[in-house]
């Protein structure tokens, strides 16, 4: 892990641009969401609501928010975010909890994942994403130890997959991993960790019917082509159909309640169809080049807080977008992890923009040699 040597660097907090080259990623993955979302969703929103852009104008709505928290924090001085990282995490930890409850948390399609306050319906296990990577950053900055690390990761991890949503467990979990490693962790241990973790894995995937039959469909997904196989079958069959340059825009017949989850989970596969093979390479180097963008900020940080902030969250973002794409091109099983900046949800558009905003509030106050 690189010392930092005051001695020999200055930090221009004040003259610093920000890095305009991530807030055009973030912008431009967000509008081309909202564009999408309009289009993948009016089946399900004209069936429910006889309003076909129900749907887009909540979104629309969720994107507002989610501009004021990036704006916000990418003028917040993050260092600042530390005396925020205990009480966030006890928050989500509480949350976590409370959506366990009968008759707190909301059941949708099988899974306890929400609470709904007002006409606000919000997912704790997003909010449960950023505050561990807040937590993380701010412990690993100072010490390296173990097994509170260990603790703090089983514990969120056992809430989540109670809800269930193993997908989300998954994502904390390698996100856990990879901060670990960066604070400087021996290598021996992030293998072991990763070994163990696999294990784990499997050992919920088949204590569970809902997961089993979730890998059996994914392994043969003819096996029940009405029923368990449904769903992956219509992915297949909307990225078929797009070939290699797509149906063009608003030309989708898979929206038309084909294929669940249009708007949310499978949003890839309706811009598949659309956009064809070349269109969907390129929104995926969109999402490569802001990895890219997060990991160079992380590297750049004027302290080893920011280096494991930044990590974390293009991290999360990451192994995110990694998950989503894999489900839907058949390489892991369906998970229902949406896709950042693009799927409908309001709790995950919110809290990924405003930690994009903090990846930039961070690239403003890099590290520069004299």
């Amino acid at each position: 892990m690189r010392k930092f040597k005051p001695s020999k660097i200055s930090l221009k907090l004040s003259h610093q641009k920000a890095d305009w080259f991530l807030i055009i990623l973030v912008l431009g993955l967000t509008i081309f969401g909202l564009l999408m979302i309009a289009n993948a969703s009016v089946g399900e929103a004209y069936r429910d609501f006889g309003d076909k852009l129900y749907y887009f104008k909540l979104q629309l709505q969720w994107a507002g928010l989610g501009l004021i928290g990036f704006i916000f924090a990418s003028f917040f001085n993050y260092r600042r975010l530390k005396s925020l990282a205990v009480p966030l995490l006890i928050a989500s930890l509480i949350s976590l909890g409370l959506v366990l409850v009968p008759g707190l948390g909301t059941k949708v399609m099988g899974a306890q994942r929400w609470l709904v306050v007002g006409a606000f319906r919000f997912q704790p296990a997003e909010l449960a994403k950023l505050a561990f990577v807040f937590y993380l950053a701010a412990f690993m900055s100072q010490k390296k130890s173990l097994w509170p690390f260990l603790i703090l990761l089983t514990l969120l991890i056992g809430l989540v997959i109670l809800e269930p949503d193993l997908g989300t467990a998954v994502i904390i979990a390698a996100t856990g991993l990879v901060v670990y490693f960066a604070s400087g962790a021996p290598l021996i241990w992030l293998g072991l960790l990763g070994i163990l973790g696999f294990l784990a894995g499997l050992g919920l995937i088949f204590s569970s019917a809902y997961r089993k039959e979730r890998v059996l469909t994914f392994l043969d997904p003819s096996r029940d082509p009405l029923g368990a196989s449904y769903h992956i079958r219509q992915i297949l069959l909307a990225l078929g159909s797009g070939g290699l340059f797509g149906l063009g825009l608003g030309q989708s017949r898979q929206k038309y309640e084909y294929l669940p989850a249009a708007a949310t989970d499978s949003i890839f596969a309706i811009m598949a169809e659309e956009i064809g093979f070349v269109g969907a390479l390129v929104i995926i180097l969109v999402f490569l080049l802001l990895i890219w963008r997060g990991f160079k900020i992380a590297k750049e940080a004027p302290d080893k807080f920011g280096t494991l902030l930044a990590t974390g969250i293009i991290s999360w973002i990451g192994f995110q977008t990694l998950i989503n794409l894999s489900a839907i091109v058949a390489l892991v099983p369906l998970t229902g992890v949406p896709l950042p900046f693009i799927s409908y949800g309001g709790s995950s558009l919110i809290l990924i923009m405003t930690a994009s905003g903090i990846l930039v509030n961070i690239s403003k106050q890099k590290v520069v040699k004299k």
